[in-house]
């Protein structure tokens, strides 16, 4: 299969590498970067270029593109988040809509955080609530909210018709590579400070990086399957047992529990924003169930375990 992966330099997008290449896949990566990595051509991701050359004749496009979250929620930052990823997905949507030869499918990521902030049931595609008029939630998440209904929104306005197109809302992906969220996890639980933050009441939802790869494969062949895919795990849990399971596995009997205003300070310092870990993200997968997939990782215990010793056998190497 021949598929073009847009922001495929990143932390994801090099999960996604190695597993197509694993399957004999022709990968081509849109890359600011360019030339300087394997099998990558250049684009801006924002507006139509020589790229798009490699869009026409292409099985499918995967597009990762957007401007990490993992920043303070300022005015620019959020505009920069807001362009990124409306700006990437229009260019694809424009780059497919002008190919003689339209691939079969597109790919494109959304996220979990459409969903409702809530604690008494979880959210999925069919009965999940869209976020952004919970009545216990800060005023200011609700730009998370437009964030990702505008990005959605690009993709359903794509003039597409001969093209299957996927949102993947997609929850926290771990994996034991440095650069993602696991092993910001796995460092404070090694210092003792993995403990309840705010109560620990707030679902965290995951997935693992075996099944997200997985999961994204299964879409790449299912044409039955098309609007919003949920990739999470089918069992969130709260923060606190979360961290609590992580500790246990990292073999750290102590986690520090942290009100909210000392999370606000945290914040501060790192340059984060504390909706990343206070908005409860109770979500679930139901059309991956439905269309029969199976986690090999459903439960978090056994996923901590896992990912600690691949972390291991990394640093080992």
């Amino acid at each position: 299969m021949k598929i073009v992966l847009a922001g495929g330099s990143g932390h994801l997008g090099q999960l996604l590498v190695r597993q197509f290449g694993q399957h004999g896949h022709q990968i081509t990566i849109l890359s600011r970067a360019g030339q300087a990595i394997p099998g990558g051509i250049w684009w801006d991701g924002r507006h139509p270029g020589p790229w798009v050359q490699a869009i026409d004749g292409a099985d499918a496009v995967v597009n990762l593109a957007g401007r990490s979250v993992n920043c303070r929620y300022t005015k620019t930052n959020l505009q920069e988040m807001m362009g990124s990823r409306v700006d990437s997905t229009r260019a694809i949507g424009l780059a497919i809509a002008a190919a003689e030869r339209p691939p079969h499918t597109w790919l494109q990521m959304s996220t979990a955080t459409i969903y409702a902030h809530r604690f008494d049931a979880p959210n999925d595609e069919a009965t999940g609530q869209i976020g952004g008029d919970e009545p216990d939630a800060p005023v200011y998440w609700r730009t998370s909210i437009d964030i990702a209904q505008a990005w959605e929104r690009t993709l359903d306005e794509a003039n597409t018709p001969m093209t299957r197109r996927v949102a993947l809302r997609t929850a926290m992906v771990m994996s034991p590579e440095p650069g993602g969220v696991f092993a910001v996890l796995r460092r404070l639980a090694r210092l003792g400070l993995g403990g309840p933050i705010a109560g620990g009441r707030q679902f965290v939802s995951w997935i693992h990086d075996r099944d997200f790869v997985r999961a994204v494969d299964l879409l790449l062949e299912r044409d039955d399957i098309a609007g919003p895919v949920t990739l999470a795990t089918p069992q969130p849990l709260p923060q606190r047992d979360f961290m609590a399971a992580l500790r246990a596995a990292s073999g750290m009997p102590v986690g520090l529990p942290a009100t909210a205003w000392l999370l606000e300070v945290a914040a501060f310092v790192h340059r984060t924003d504390t909706e990343l870990l206070l908005k409860s993200r109770r979500v679930v997968p139901g059309r991956l169930l439905e269309a029969g997939f199976r986690f090999e990782f459903p439960d978090w215990p056994a996923a901590a375990h896992d990912l600690l010793a691949r972390s291991h056998q990394e640093v080992a190497a």
